[in-house]
């Protein structure tokens, strides 16, 4: 698994339902089998961002709560199909 991203998306200053809108955009601009990084809240954005990627056929890769109330996921577009 690769350590950097080839794109990177913060959604902290959004809410649901537009934070997974908003992923979504980010991977449209990546190719399949590229990885976007996603910086997101904890509480609803960390439970159901990964959730909706994976229902969409995308790898959940890494999953890293940075210690101040953000977590940081990596994710393979197209990694599950």
């Amino acid at each position: 698994m690769p350590k950097e991203a080839d794109a990177f998306t913060d959604i902290t200053d959004v809410v649901c339902p537009m934070t997974f809108v908003k992923v979504k955009v980010a991977l449209e601009e990546i190719d399949d089998g590229q990885f976007l990084a996603i910086t997101m809240n904890e509480g609803e954005p960390i439970a159901n961002v990964p959730r909706s990627l994976k229902e969409e056929g995308h790898k959940v890769c890494s999953v890293n709560n940075n210690g101040d109330g953000t977590f940081t996921i990596l994710v393979e577009k197209g990694g599950l199909e």
